[in-house]
């Protein structure tokens, strides 16, 4: 196991740990500083691994952090909507 798949693994099970945890914010700000540090994780395992397992890391991380993704699609929509 290369050394950027074990620390996507402790991202997610950090991801998990935040996601157990009580918030009276609802968790944004701790999704901004796993977006942050996710988004270069991705980016090394990637060239580490290829991008079939990039891919993979990338759905699972799409997966903890699904309202950020939800949100984000539905302002593309709605900037797609604006441009027709």
């Amino acid at each position: 196991m290369t050394p950027s798949l074990i620390a996507a693994a402790l991202w997610a099970i950090a991801a998990n740990l935040i996601a157990l945890t009580p918030s009276r914010r609802g968790h944004w700000p701790a999704a901004w500083v796993l977006i942050a540090t996710g988004i270069p994780l991705l980016g090394w395992v990637t060239w580490q691994n290829g991008p079939l397992i990039g891919f993979l890391v990338l759905a699972a991380g799409a997966s903890v952090l699904r309202w950020p993704v939800i949100y984000l699609w539905r302002w593309l929509k709605r900037i797609a909507r604006h441009l027709r």
